[in-house]
């Protein structure tokens, strides 16, 4: 059945002890994988903790033995694509190979604007997408060395020294529901699509259209793994489920209009069988509240162990 992970928002008071307990957590409670966003800050005020994207993924690797990771996505507009396939691959090998590479264009003009980075309008934010995903993919599959002349990046004889230990390196997982320019950009370089907060009955509909992509680019369905990730707003009884709908100004009919996972333990067992139904092979539940860890214990223990038989 489905396999379930657990997303969090580093830029939303994410530090060192937070990571840590966190970390542990989702390793001991049996999740299938940790992955976390890669911001400098919100996009509106106030500014919280944000612990720094790759340093996090280092430790992480040497720290857990079992769980897969990696960003729920890495903007090419943040680092040179060069240096991002070289953390990458160093980070995968030191994890024995548990990392996935999440991708993404950027998108938050607040931290882009704070912190001195070029966002660029939509076209050619995703031109210099499509080249970072060019450059990340050559010198992760290259044993020889690449040339590359595009129009925000170029190599000259460049290759990753030493060679990623697993054959092509880390997976590469793009992620967004775009059915014009991401999941083009997926049918020709990810090996992971993961779709983000949408219901079911959209999930049919986009894993459809990137199946005919893949087939007309000569790729196979089952050459990409389909992810989502979607909020969660689990409770261990009603009374905290209206709680927590009510601290979001939400119900729980609009909540699941927008994909979000939300309920008791039966629920959300019953929502998770309904992803699978429609594709879904593993779902990053995004957990906002970092310092939650009764809860996170409540919802693996509650959940996990029905998605088993």
């Amino acid at each position: 059945m489905i396999e379930v992970a657990i997303m969090i928002e580093g830029q939303n008071g994410l530090n060192w002890p937070r990571w840590q307990r966190i970390a542990t957590a989702v390793e001991e409670l049996g999740f299938a994988g940790l992955y976390r966003s890669d911001h400098y800050t919100n996009a509106r005020p106030p500014d919280r903790d944000s612990l720094e994207l790759w340093v996090s993924l280092t430790w992480l690797a040497s720290h857990t033995r079992r769980i897969e990771f990696g960003p729920l996505v890495s903007p090419v507009s943040f680092r040179h694509p060069t240096m991002t396939a070289r953390m990458a691959a160093a980070v995968d090998d030191l994890s024995g190979g548990r990392l996935h590479l999440g991708l993404g264009a950027g998108w938050q003009e607040r931290e882009h604007t704070n912190y001195g980075w070029n966002l660029l309008d939509v076209p050619r934010r995703f031109k210099r997408f499509e080249e970072g995903l060019e450059v990340i993919s050559r010198l992760l599959t290259s044993d020889e060395p690449v040339d590359f002349e595009g129009e925000f990046f170029r190599l000259r004889e460049a290759i990753l020294l030493p060679r990623p230990q697993r054959p092509g390196g880390p997976p590469i997982l793009v992620g967004g529901n775009g059915r014009e320019r991401t999941l083009p950009l997926a049918a020709r370089y990810a090996s992971i699509w993961n779709a983000v907060y949408i219901p079911p009955d959209q999930f049919v509909e986009l894993n459809a259209r990137l199946d005919e992509l893949l087939e007309a680019s000569g790729r196979q369905p089952a050459d990409v793994a389909r992810t989502l990730m979607t909020g969660c707003l689990f409770g261990r009884d009603d009374a905290e489920v209206r709680q927590k709908l009510g601290a979001r100004n939400r119900t729980f009919e609009g909540a699941r209009a927008l994909g979000i996972i939300v309920g008791t333990v039966s629920q959300v067992v019953d929502q998770l069988g309904e992803l699978a139904d429609a594709g879904v092979e593993r779902v990053m539940l995004q957990w906002l509240d970092l310092d939650d860890l009764d809860g996170l214990e409540a919802l693996a223990q509650g959940v996990l162990p029905q998605l088993k038989t």
